[in-house]
């Protein structure tokens, strides 16, 4: 194509006019640098490298600013030399390309041009996606600042991967697209990798900004089409927005990691453009949710709920009969867990023998959910109880697909709209177990068998050794996991003295293994002296009538930017402890004392001064944890001994409910 000089001036005035229009100036460089005090930054080269243009924000030095907008349009007029100079780039451009590389620097993962900055102006204007540049990166003093660490991880995966053009506003998330994509942690990207990635990552832009289509409208709408006003609309909405100023923006980067984890990255290379479409809209109000670290609202106890709307007053109470199917991970005879759940479908059952009816699914696996899933919505349930935190991500894409369809999930600390999840403050009955436990160790030692290191077991086992402590201040906790690759031997315990023990917490009504709740060895035979209780019919009927007189539908519409979860503890019922009546009077009075304290909200296991094994974690007598602290606490307390294992010492099961629910972000995927 033979472009005239007429042609380039043309580009030029619309280019002048886009970017007076928008105004601002580029970033600057030297002046960031100067704001953060980096006065003598560690520089590396990275040679030649394709920057995207969406992350070109600026230029080096200030004097190279003032000639572009925020966008890098130009803003002279067309009589001035620097006009000349772009129109004769525009007409270069026109006729046989740029292919020359610009000079720029990285820091945080922007870029900052130093040489070039006319032709990426041009670049810009005709909707290119990314220039050619020798790029030299800028290193920050590492420290906690998120966004410090975040370009941290950055760093780490871009040695790997070469990729340059995604990211996040989370800890954890490029380390999380490493393993998302099939990669091991460590495991370099071949150039076969980047290809599929490039073209994955394009296609779900592309399909992000289509579901967005309203702000690009309103931006082309201002006039005719051109092709930087095209380049300008995409821009708008490579960042979910909703129609109202009030909802901040989704950074691509952080919808897509959501999108391949609960959907495949596969997915990506298998679905049609309009499939691809169709999911994104289901998932809008989900992506919403990663607006803010603060994406979770809990209830923490059913008096919550208890003053009702007036609005309560208006809704009829429906008179169909209800059906709720639960779906079990193992079967009723085998497993502790399943067996509690089961009791409250019973419970359940017995309530509301004439409004209700319950099925169930058991032995249900990861490989065959979403069937059960669908049998449990064909069937016409109303409500679909899964009770594994294992079963979370198909849980989410059947109520993606069936919203008419009220789907709840036993996990913690989720951040979904379109289901609910529901779990129990199990770390209060731990304590009131550690105290007995402290009061009654001969030697000062006691033994702990933890299984899955997810949120909420961290905590179980801190509020143990506070318990234990509590009463006897000597007390140690040996902590050992049951879900290791290699678990702790059955003389573990009897080698270091240790003669009072908590293990699992329930006993499976087919097996006869008396190793459960906090047991001592008596001889031949072995002494329960007490076992943590799990009361699911309380939260079940609960749900069922928040169904009935219609506060379900209101707690909804209390918060739409945040995910429901509901963790009840001792005060709603669901949690308890059942003691043996061979204790001592005295030990049996003040475990009630505690756990009266405790259900009427006077004392909190996690308040006063508290140290870890690496320190204070709290100084003051009047701090107590936020729950959301107790939720994701990864540290244990300084009269345990043992640690916290890595998902590559977990046996397979463990490992993929670390992925879901596991407390160390670089492991959790959905």
């Amino acid at each position: 194509m033979i472009a005239t000089k007429a042609d380039a001036k043309m580009h030029y005035e619309k280019a002048c006019h886009l970017g007076k229009k928008e105004g601002g100036s580029p970033a600057v460089l030297d002046t960031i640098l100067e704001e953060r005090h980096i006065t003598a930054p560690t520089e590396v080269s990275l040679g030649l490298v394709n920057i995207p243009m969406e992350r070109i924000v600026g230029t080096k030095s200030k004097g190279r600013s003032s000639s572009f907008s925020k966008s890098f349009y130009p803003v002279l007029k067309e009589n001035t030399e620097f006009a000349s100079k772009w129109i004769a780039l525009c007409s270069a451009h026109l006729s046989e390309g740029i292919r020359e590389p610009v000079k720029a620097y990285e820091f945080m993962n922007e870029f900052y041009i130093e040489e070039g900055n006319k032709r990426v102006s041009v670049l810009k204007y005709f909707g290119a996606v990314s220039v050619p540049a020798n790029v030299t990166r800028i290193i920050p003093p590492q420290n906690d600042d998120k966004e410090t660490r975040i370009y941290y991880e950055f760093m780490d995966f871009y040695s790997l991967s070469e990729i340059n053009d995604i990211w996040f506003s989370r800890i954890g998330s490029f380390a999380r697209l490493q393993r998302l994509v099939g990669k091991l942690p460590n495991e370099p990207w071949t150039n076969e990798d980047r290809r599929n990635f490039h073209f994955a990552y394009a296609l779900f832009q592309e399909a992000y900004d289509a579901i967005n289509e309203s702000k690009a409208a309103s931006l082309l709408s201002a006039g005719s089409v051109l092709p930087a006003q095209e380049s300008a609309a995409k821009k708008v909405t490579t960042a979910l927005t909703s129609s109202t100023k009030k909802k901040p923006t989704v950074l691509v980067g952080d919808a897509f990691l959501y999108y391949i984890d609960l959907y495949g990255y596969d997915s990506l290379f298998k679905d049609s453009s309009s499939e691809l479409k169709t999911k994104l809209k289901k998932t809008r109000d989900e992506f919403l949710l990663l607006q803010s670290d603060q994406s979770v609202a809990l209830r923490m106890d059913p008096e919550d709920n208890k003053k009702k709307s007036i609005l309560l007053r208006l809704i009829p109470v429906g008179t169909k009969k209800l059906k709720v199917c639960f779906l079990y991970a193992k079967t009723i005879a085998d497993s502790g867990w399943t067996y509690s759940h089961d009791l409250g479908r019973l419970h359940l059952q017995h309530t509301f023998s004439d409004q209700v009816t319950t099925s169930y699914y058991e032995n249900v696996t990861q490989d065959n959910i979403a069937e059960y899933l669908q049998k449990a919505i064909d069937e016409d349930n109303d409500i679909i109880f899964t009770t594994s935190p294992i079963f979370l991500r198909e849980s989410l894409k059947a109520a993606l697909d069936h919203p008419e369809v009220k789907i709840l999930n036993c996990s913690l600390n989720t951040s979904y709209k379109h289901i609910r999840t529901y779990y129990a403050r199990m770390h209060e009955a731990k304590f009131l177990m550690g105290a007995i436990a402290g009061s009654m160790a001969d030697n000062d030692r006691i033994g702990y068998i933890a299984d899955y290191p997810i949120y909420g077991n961290i905590a179980n086992i801190n509020a143990f050794a506070m318990g234990a402590q509590m009463v006897n201040p000597r007390a140690v906790v040996y902590l050992e996991w049951s879900r290791r690759m290699q678990p702790v031997s059955e003389s573990f315990f009897a080698e270091k003295g240790i003669t009072i023990i908590s293990g699992k917490n329930l006993a499976a009504p087919g097996m006869y293994d008396q190793q459960f709740g906090l047991y001592r060895p008596d001889g031949d035979s072995i002494w329960n002296m007490a076992m943590p209780v799990w009361n699911w019919g309380r939260f079940y009927e609960h749900m069922i009538r928040n169904v009935m007189n219609g506060s379900w539908k209101l707690d909804d519409e209390k918060d739409t930017t945040k995910g429901l979860n509901y963790w009840w503890g001792m005060s709603s019922g669901i949690v308890d402890v059942i003691c043996s009546h061979r204790l001592p009077i005295g030990t049996s009075r003040l475990i009630k004392l505690l756990k009266d304290t405790i259900c009427r909200g006077d004392f909190n296991p996690f308040s006063g001064i508290m140290y870890s094994q690496n320190g204070v974690v709290k100084g003051s007598s009047s701090d107590t944890l936020t729950p959301e602290e107790i939720i994701t606490m990864d540290w244990l307390t300084e009269n345990i001994r043992g640690s916290i294992p890595s998902t590559d010492d977990l046996d397979a099961p463990a490992r993929d409910l670390a992925a879901i629910q596991g407390i160390k972000e670089e492991d959790r995927l959905l």
